[in-house]
């Protein structure tokens, strides 16, 4: 598939105006190729503006963002075939639902590719399945979805296009914990089996660290952070800084060494935190 490097990347709202605002400030970030990247930061961070940026929903002020080499906005003409290759699913998933039946939905994209009809169809069927979206469900108009679905019948559609980056703004936002862990489970499954590269922006640290390879924190416009979970929640205090939080777990751990039981400060997930417990590493 392909990486995406950010560089040198800045985006000022109002440009111009009594109410200009820098979102951007000279980002660098490389969103490594096969791997799930999570992108976290406080409300106004910058971390919604630079997904925007990704497949040319926003076009930066300056800098680049390269994918598989090459300067997307290099012919600006061309900005349009980008958004086959970076998929974007907002948070909102019914502002990206329109047609008449979830099918037809689903099938927008690839159609517009040019995919050819038996390909469409397998295309959508692969889609649906990875998505964990009814097969009954997919004669229904969109609009007749509860909230849960309609986001799973939006992800498809993307997936539906075999994108080679898979951005994720909130997915599972709203959903109880049951469907948080199903539809996260199925996107860490679908990254795994297709290679897609995955970028998922999200506020429970505990989804970061339990389906994200790397994290990213973001923080007044520019990244201040990176590593594996491990490597970032180990980092507690510099996290409570900027606005974060850490995932219960590793408040445990933090807990445990101030009572003189030391398992580490790099706890993120709780197979992790009893796997060293038990004298070992995650179980």
């Amino acid at each position: 598939m392909a990486e995406i490097q950010i560089k040198d990347l800045s985006y000022i709202y109002g440009k111009g105006t009594p109410y200009e605002m820098k979102a951007l400030d000279n980002v660098n970030i490389t969103f490594g190729d096969n791997m799930i990247t999570g992108l976290i930061g406080h409300t106004g961070s910058g971390k919604s503006t630079l997904v925007h940026m990704l497949n040319g929903l926003l076009r930066p002020d300056s800098g680049q963002v390269i994918l598989g080499g090459k300067d997307i906005w290099a012919d600006p003409k061309k900005i349009s075939s980008v958004r086959f290759r970076v998929g974007l699913v907002m948070q909102y998933p019914e502002y990206q639902l329109f047609d008449e039946t979830v099918k037809k939905d689903i099938a927008f994209g690839p159609k517009n590719m040019g995919m050819k009809p038996e390909e469409i169809e397998k295309a959508v069927s692969e889609a649906v399945k990875f998505a964990g979206l009814r097969p009954e469900l997919i004669e229904k108009s969109p609009f007749d979805l509860s909230g849960g679905q309609k986001r799973r019948a939006a992800l498809a559609g993307v997936m539906a296009m075999k994108p080679e980056v898979l951005v994720l703004d909130e997915p599972a936002a709203g959903l109880d914990p049951g469907a948080r862990r199903e539809i996260l489970s199925r996107i860490r499954d679908y990254q795994r089996e297709s290679g897609t590269s995955v970028i998922i922006v999200s506020h429970s640290m505990e989804d970061m660290a339990m389906y994200c390879d790397r994290v990213v924190v973001m923080s007044h416009g520019t990244p201040v952070m990176e590593g594996t979970p491990a490597e970032v929640f180990s980092r507690a205090d510099e996290l409570f800084s900027v606005g974060l939080d850490v995932p219960e777990v590793t408040k445990v751990a933090r807990a445990l060494k101030e009572c003189g039981v030391d398992i580490g400060l790099d706890i993120y997930t709780v197979k992790f935190a009893l796997g060293r417990l038990l004298g070992g590493g995650e179980i």
